[in-house]
């Protein structure tokens, strides 16, 4: 049975600016001069790519974006993605583990998980300046690596956070704090326990909420019910597998907790407008 791979952040290397835990790299250093592509896969890590100027594709759980000039890119682990990018293009790869930074401050861990559902934002010449000058810092942090550079690459990523929260605030309508911390711990019960647990009833008592008040919230800020959202996440993860592993239709039900995989191959027709095998066979 054919996974989708899980890259994981090497323990040890010859380059200094690497280490177990955290990894920061200048794209323009390792792209080459026939420029960088990859095969779907997932990381076991945060992933966060910077484009200072350069042309690429990025596709992100299925999704399409053209790389841009001054964008930024945010991966949370287990998240499937394929990234191509033209020789020339400039930035920075930054790779880190979950144990490496864990933010204290409230309104960066609330953005940090909030970001890993919006993967992708491009920001204004001002705002980018700043944040590619966090970047160079924290580079060199990591290269020179004196004494406390750790606890400085842990500040300044809340800074470069930081900077990423400002320009989220001036972009987006207001949401309720409280409505939008039980929409990110929704979603992180989804990731964990899509497999298993496909009942409302479920993700009501985790949250500790009627399922009227969940309902209320889900359609407030999303315009979808609860049953929707666990809908999505089924497709997506069924999305992930087809396209990225040669699992047969029936191995991808059972993963995904059916025991009957033409029930799983009635439901995925349902909701995309095509059977598992005619999506694999249209995009893949």
């Amino acid at each position: 049975m054919k996974q989708i791979p899980v890259v994981s952040l090497p323990q040890s290397t010859n380059e200094p600016i690497l280490s177990g835990n955290f990894n920061i790299r200048r794209l323009q250093d390792f792209i080459g001069d026939q420029g960088m592509s990859s095969e779907p896969h997932r990381h076991s890590f945060y992933f966060i790519l910077v484009i200072e100027k350069g042309e690429g594709d990025h596709e992100i759980d299925f999704t399409h974006y053209q790389l841009a000039h001054r964008c930024v890119f945010i991966l949370r682990p287990g998240q499937v993605h394929q990234l191509s990018v033209k020789a020339e293009t400039r930035g920075f790869l930054m790779q880190f583990n979950a144990d490496f930074y864990q933010p204290k401050n409230g309104k960066v861990a609330q953005f940090f998980r909030r970001a890993s559902h919006k993967s992708f934002c491009q920001l204004p010449e001002e705002t980018f300046s700043r944040i590619n000058s966090t970047l160079n810092t924290i580079f060199r942090e990591a290269k020179e690596q004196q004494q406390g550079h750790l606890e400085a690459i842990n500040a300044l990523l809340d800074t470069f956070f930081i900077e990423l929260i400002r320009n989220a605030s001036e972009n987006r309508p207001s949401t309720d704090k409280y409505e939008q911390e039980r929409l990110e711990e929704l979603q992180e019960l989804l990731d964990k326990h899509i497999a298993t647990e496909k009942q409302v009833s479920y993700y009501t008592g985790a949250l500790n909420l009627s399922a009227f008040q969940l309902n209320s919230i889900t359609k407030k800020v999303l315009g979808k019910t609860a049953s929707e959202l666990i809908n999505e996440q089924v497709v997506l993860e069924a999305r992930r597998q087809l396209l990225g592993t040669s699992n047969q239709v029936s191995q991808i039900a059972f993963s995904l907790g059916y025991d009957d995989p033409s029930y799983f191959i009635r439901f995925y027709k349902k909701h995309t407008g095509l059977t598992p095998e005619a999506y694999r066979k249209k995009f893949s």
